[in-house]
């Protein structure tokens, strides 16, 4: 992406977490940056901090699931500027637990419309401009995209989707003079994404219904383990803008060692037996101290 005037980047959620530090980074690196949002009224946190860092960022508003606002948003953007450069694909939404069968059908299709075709419908509004600029694509994609969690169907499919759509276009777009680019965190800290799913822990077990007694020892190895790998929103970001400037970007940027670790553990085990053994071991109750 070298173009002779300021590159335009265009980047989804931005109302906090990841697309908020992508576009204060972005900014601060000398790209025009238009950070969008559903709902522009959540846009203060964004503008104090672009306040603070001395960067001035284009706020503007965009539905990733309403193809009048993709289309009327991208069209906005390129009339204003000429040319667009980049997409950050970042808006999503943690409508995740309970499983299944304890989650009806429209909770599971919200999850499903954000998070993957969200993205398609950017992409696609996105891709006619990008190629007159042979510009790029980076997507946020997820260790759950990679890895799948237990009592996360609806997010892990989304990302598995993301992740499928996007390797399966990469080479088509790079045909064409486009680059496309996954980067791919794990926990992210500083961000409202959780918050957002409006769950605790007695909720959670309250909903599961007959899975209860399942979920209980998976909440617990939460609790025992934490989140390794954890990073902060900002850490992230300065991937994203790796993905955006160096020359030539893989199909995959992951965050850190151990999402590469953990990466690592699925693309060499073609029939997903480790990986299953790996996921239901944390179902699993810890035997007492002591046992044989």
């Amino acid at each position: 992406m070298t173009p002779d005037t300021e590159p335009v980047v265009l980047i989804t959620g931005c109302s906090s977490g990841i697309g908020l530090r992508t576009a204060l980074a972005t900014a601060g690196a000398g790209l025009t940056t238009v950070a969008t949002m559903r709902d522009p009224d959540r846009s203060a946190g964004l503008r104090e901090a672009a306040a603070e860092a001395g960067v001035e960022i284009d706020v503007r508003r965009l539905d990733v699931t309403d193809e009048t606002s993709v289309a009327d948003c991208v069209g906005a953007v390129v009339s204003a500027y000429g040319r667009l450069d980049a997409l950050v694909n970042n808006a999503g939404i943690a409508n995740t637990f309970p499983t299944v069968e304890m989650t009806d059908m429209a909770t599971f299709r919200a999850g499903i419309e954000v998070n993957f075709l969200g993205v398609v419908a950017v992409t696609r509004a996105a891709l006619p401009h990008l190629r007159a600029a042979r510009g790029r694509v980076v997507t946020i994609g997820s260790s759950r995209g990679l890895i799948a969690q237990p009592f996360n169907e609806g997010y892990s499919a989304a990302k598995f989707a993301v992740e499928g759509f996007m390797e399966s276009l990469a080479p088509v777009a790079a045909g064409v003079g486009v680059t496309v680019t996954m980067v791919e965190p794990g926990p992210v800290l500083e961000t409202a994404f959780a918050a957002n799913a409006g769950v605790t822990r007695a909720s959670l077990l309250a909903d599961a219904g007959p899975y209860a007694p399942v979920l209980e020892p998976y909440l617990d190895w939460v609790v025992r383990t934490g989140w390794p790998g954890a990073q902060t929103a900002t850490e992230v970001a300065e991937v994203v803008l790796r993905a955006l400037t160096e020359p030539d970007p893989p199909l995959r940027i992951p965050t850190g060692d151990w999402v590469r670790e953990y990466a690592g553990r699925k693309f060499v085990d073609p029939e997903g037996r480790e990986i299953l053994a790996l996921t239901r071991s944390w179902l699993a109750r810890p035997e007492p101290d002591g046992a044989a």
